[in-house]
């Protein structure tokens, strides 16, 4: 077993309060980032600032964009680690950023707890019309960063597991590790049961987000399944099985870039649009070891490589 790869997790709770949270923000007409005369009424065209939220995936992808811009010949600077969604979408909101990375299924239950969409195509396209006047979000990249159902090797060859159908079969002999929330989560066992008629043993909760706790429950047979976000090294590392999800019990978690209209230009979408279709979860995941494995890589120099290496700078 390889050392693990500690990964500060992105923040999704909130959905429908983090709305409110929002709005809040708005109606007090106050900026986290800005005063107004550094919002983005400026007009189109310009310098672009690319922000992130506040765990070192979206500070890479942050980079990542703001590379390609620079690249393209739009200037771009980056404002990393500025917060939860709550916060960085009220900064592109008000201009104090122009875009920041965002995952597809988060950001439309963000805008709308009640979506029902699930999939990458129909997530993607119901985006639009949940936005606020203003914003945007450019093509999603075939990078994700989803929950999935994860075994050990020997676990996927004992039971003959490919995917959560081939996984109902012997759910009752198996426990489940994850957060807490897991077993009243629309995704967790009440989505498993309704989706795959698959009902866990039962569960043994951490509060690690997928990390090394949860890892070493699953190595030592402690837990034989586990909720670990798909881009996590520590699933190539350690040869795991990422469980096939045919009905789409877990949203789609597609990378794109929100944005604010206002001064992205035909070009800046290019070039956004020019990363979104190359980079994979494998890129994210090799991108995380760098940044938050042995090597502590900074964000930026991580980014840098990617960029040089997929031909985008020279």
């Amino acid at each position: 077993m390889k050392h693990p790869v500690t990964l500060t997790r992105r923040g999704f709770g909130g959905l429908a309060a983090g709305v409110g949270v929002a709005l809040a923000l708005s109606a007090c007409g106050g900026s986290p980032l800005s005063s107004p005369s550094t919002n983005a009424a400026s007009g189109a065209g310009g310098s672009l600032t690319v922000g992130s939220a506040d765990f070192p995936e979206s500070q890479v992808i942050a980079e990542i964009y703001a590379g390609a811009l620079n690249a393209a010949g739009v200037t771009a600077t980056t404002k990393p680690n500025i917060g939860s969604r709550e916060i960085y979408f009220k900064a592109v909101q008000d201009g104090s950023i122009d875009l920041a990375p965002d995952y597809s299924g988060n950001l439309l239950s963000y805008l709308d707890a009640n979506a029902t969409q699930v999939s990458a195509d129909d997530v993607y396209k119901a985006l639009p019309g949940k936005l606020p006047q203003g914003l945007g979000v450019l093509d999603p990249a075939k990078a994700e960063d989803k929950d999935a159902m994860v075994v050990t090797k020997a676990t996927a060859e004992k039971y003959q597991l490919k995917s959560i159908d081939d996984l109902a079969k012997v759910c009752q002999d198996l426990t489940m590790g994850a957060p807490a929330t897991f077993e009243t989560r629309a995704y967790g066992f009440p989505g498993l049961k309704a989706n795959y008629n698959c009902v866990m043993k039962g569960l043994k909760p951490f509060s690690d987000g997928g990390g090394n706790l949860t890892l070493q429950a699953l190595l030592s047979n402690d837990v034989q399944v586990a909720d670990i976000y798909t881009t996590t090294p520590s699933i190539q590392d350690n040869a795991l099985v990422v469980l096939d999800d045919p009905k789409n019990n877990f949203k789609a978690q597609q990378v794109l870039p929100l944005y604010n209209t206002a001064k992205m230009t035909d070009k800046a979408k290019e070039a956004l649009n020019g990363v979104s279709k190359i980079l994979t979860t494998d890129d994210l995941i090799n991108l995380n070891r760098a940044v938050s494995g042995n090597q502590k890589q900074n964000p930026k120099d991580a980014a840098a490589a990617w960029l040089k290496d997929k031909g985008i700078v020279k």
